[in-house]
């Protein structure tokens, strides 16, 4: 059966849950689920990171092959709505060698005709900080005294948020890690996350990381509650040559409750193009 599927039945039933205050009265608590329609998309609309004001920041669009989504040319979108294709610059100077040299590979195989992967299209977990380029449909919150969940409706991508416990002394490489997190000032939730397996890339560039990556993330409510605002803090000494930043931001939208939409049903090579197959798991976890 297809693992895109795994946590539909879970999600469904308890995303009507209210934010719990609960073992956290003794501090405020940010309150990104007020009620069972609210989720946050993604802005702009392409699936990229927002680079820092200044400082080391993500891999981008190669300049002599500009990326434009199919977004709202509001958001940098096109109107004829034909996306291009995503070379990245692989003259960023975060990459080491075999990293730059992998990428570079790749954009080649892209250029020469290849769809260029991405999680998404082909119902992969994306993995952190991937996780934040996920586009279009609504990433949801579901917060309880001991943990917060986050999960983006389009593949019911879920990750857990373990708070106010230190992180394991080993934890077991996974697509998402172990994630430990707290809240700070009323008004941000703190994430930190080691623990990743290196079968992700770090964004839709196609840029790689070892199992050595280290994320941490600050989730801030902003504008009256009308916006996230994440900064991510990204260290892979196997990968990169310095820490670096990305910012992502949301908008608040009353987009649910919560529809299924799953990945993989009729999602094959259907025109030969060498796709990456959909993840399989011939294992039921009942």
């Amino acid at each position: 059966m297809p693992f895109a599927r795994a946590n539909i039945i879970v999600i469904m039933a308890v995303a009507t849950l209210a934010p719990a205050q609960g073992a956290q009265t003794s501090k405020a608590v940010p309150n990104f689920s007020p009620d069972s329609i609210t989720g946050w998309v993604k802005t702009p609309g392409s699936d990229e990171f927002i680079s820092p004001e200044s400082g080391p920041g993500p891999v981008q669009d190669d300049p002599a092959h500009p990326y434009v989504s199919n977004g709202h040319p509001g958001d940098g979108g096109r109107l004829d709505g034909q996306e291009t294709v995503k070379i990245a610059d692989i003259s960023n100077p975060i990459l080491q060698p075999w990293a730059a040299e992998q990428m570079r590979k790749a954009n080649d195989e892209v250029l020469a005709g290849k769809i260029g992967f991405t999680a998404r299209a082909r119902c992969w977990p994306a993995g952190v900080p991937a996780f934040l380029t996920y586009p279009v449909s609504p990433v949801y919150f579901i917060q309880t005294p001991k943990e917060v969940l986050m999960f983006w409706e389009q593949d019911f991508q879920v990750r857990r948020v373990y708070l106010d416990v230190p992180h394991s002394a080993n934890p077991k490489p996974s697509w998402y890690g172990e994630s430990v997190g707290h809240y700070e000032n009323g008004d941000t939730l703190v994430v930190d996350t080691i623990g990743l397996n290196d079968k992700t890339y770090v964004d839709n560039y196609r840029t790689p990381h070892t199992s050595q990556l280290h994320v941490v993330e600050r989730f801030q409510i902003i504008d009256s509650g009308k916006w996230i605002e994440v900064h991510a803090r990204i260290e892979d000494p196997g990968a990169f040559t310095t820490p670096w930043n990305a910012i992502q931001r949301y908008r608040r939208v009353a987009q649910g409750p919560v529809q299924e939409l799953p990945c993989a049903d009729n999602n094959e090579d259907h025109f030969h193009q060498g796709l990456v197959p959909i993840p399989q798991d011939d294992t039921p976890d009942f």
